[in-house]
């Protein structure tokens, strides 16, 4: 019997046209309707400015799968990922240990389907937990004030430089080549339309090179911005250069690695006038790469030029205690050419995430957690730079994380070391010219002793093999 139900539009016989055979939303008297009113005869002139080379007459697509069908595929799909290695991986991201409470405080229902809280006088609880969230960036930086939260890391940094921009009224920007790479080239990104200069300091010897950065003050420059521990991993004071800045008429910015502020000196300590963060290590699991969390404080006589949403405490007409939007600088709130950002006005379940993380270890917890860190990467460095053929890269103080020189390539060593059940590490290379047998090696509190025993055995063979030694 034949069927009457309609040939499938994603079978590979069919395939995907975009004019009006196969699969399309359109039917032939809306394609010529929308060609008349654009002035056109065909859909191939409306795709002329399309390059040849660019376009396709026919997408391939499989056919359609049934629930089932998908579940499966999906699931092959997932197995090819190779979950089960022990991570040393670092260089922003990190494998921190996350209480199974976030999950189930941060799943609850009306924090996990909550929007945004347009309306505070029904968005009491998330306005508070955003209240919260501030008050312990606030406690946590040295800062003054904080918003919301932003998207990530990087666009947090971006939206410091816009913010310095407002502030100083200047369109020059320094920056520390020991600053993440990953941001920096976000940054070069976000700035290739904009009319300002972005000027890369390099490093020296792993640091922010002291030198480099006096010659290259001036008047012009709104900011520098550095990084504390930096992508290296080498703890950075630079007091000093803010103080320079600051002598000059610039804003200092500092992104710095939040747990590693339980311990080290806090950027409100170094003279910083905007301060922003990558917060995954504050209960957010790598994913893959997100949902993240950027972070941002400052000092309170710049909260009007601060991007993003703050909520402040106030009172009711009854006189009870209630939150509220106090500054809301987006776009949608206000005159489109006042508006200080629309990147993201905050990632308001990564914040409360991050704040439940933070209430969960406390003043204790926090800094016991960022000393596990520490003295693993101090185990680690014995362990790793005794190996014959490696070298630290730097001899400068560090947190978690640091920079070994092998007599290999980094990224050849790192594909090796999988085979044997590990993660090793970030071939600094990718970002750094000349620094191809350089790996960036990170610890946290979850790896063990026998595990860093386990992965400088695994590296001692892997370098054993190629050179013969």
């Amino acid at each position: 019997m034949k069927s009457h139900a309609p040939e499938n539009p994603f079978s590979e016989a069919g395939g995907v046209s975009r004019s009006g055979s196969g699969f399309c939303a359109n039917s032939p008297d809306d394609d010529r309707a929308m060609l008349e009113a654009l002035g056109l005869q065909s859909m191939d002139e409306l795709f002329a400015g399309v390059p040849a080379g660019l376009q396709t007459g026919r997408f391939n697509l499989p056919r359609g799968m049934s629930e089932m069908e998908m579940a499966r595929r999906l699931r092959g799909l997932a197995s090819a990922n190779n979950t089960s290695l022990v991570n040393f991986c670092g260089g922003g991201f990190y494998d921190h240990f996350i209480p199974a409470a976030i999950d189930a405080l941060a799943g609850r229902s009306e924090f996990y389907t909550a929007y945004t809280p347009y309306q505070p006088e029904i968005s009491q609880g998330t306005l508070q937990a955003i209240y919260e969230y501030q008050t312990a960036i606030v406690r946590l930086t040295g800062m003054e004030a904080a918003n919301a939260s932003l998207y990530d890391g990087g666009t947090a940094l971006f939206e410091a430089i816009m913010m310095a921009f407002r502030i100083t009224r200047r369109r020059r920007v320094l920056i520390d080549g020991c600053v993440n790479p990953i941001y920096r080239t976000m940054l070069q990104g976000y700035s290739a339309n904009l009319e300002f200069e972005f000027v890369t300091v390099p490093m020296s010897g792993g640091l922010a090179d002291r030198k480099a950065f006096r010659s290259a003050l001036n008047g012009s420059v709104a900011a520098v911005i550095f990084q504390n521990p930096n992508f290296f991993g080498c703890i950075d004071d630079v007091s000093d250069l803010v103080a320079d800045a600051h002598a000059a008429g610039a804003l200092g910015i500092v992104s710095a690695y939040p747990l590693s502020l339980a311990i080290l000196k806090t950027p409100a300590d170094m003279g910083a006038d905007i301060v922003t963060g990558e917060g995954q290590s504050l209960g957010l699991p790598l994913s893959m790469g997100g949902p993240y969390l950027g972070y941002m404080a400052t000092a309170k006589k710049h909260v009007h030029k601060m991007p993003g949403r703050i909520v402040g405490a106030a009172q009711d007409a009854q006189g009870r205690r209630a939150f509220t939007l106090t500054l809301q600088a987006r776009e949608q709130h206000i005159r489109r050419e006042k508006a200080t950002s629309n990147i993201c006005s905050n990632e308001a379940l990564c914040a409360l995430r991050a704040l439940i993380y933070l209430s969960l270890l406390g003043k204790k917890g926090l800094p016991e957690v960022a000393e596990l860190c520490a003295r693993n990467a101090a185990y680690g460095w014995e362990r790793l730079a005794a190996i014959p053929g490696v070298a630290p890269a730097f001899n400068n103080y560090f947190f978690n994380e640091f920079a070994l020189l092998l007599p290999r390539s980094a990224a050849d060593v790192v594909s090796a070391m999988i085979d044997k059940g590990f993660a090793a590490g970030f071939p600094l290379g990718r970002y750094y010219p000349g620094m191809e047998n350089a790996l960036l090696v990170a610890f946290t509190e979850k790896r063990t002793r026998e595990e860093i025993d386990m992965f400088a055995a695994a590296l001692e063979s892997v370098l054993r093999d190629v050179t013969g030694g």
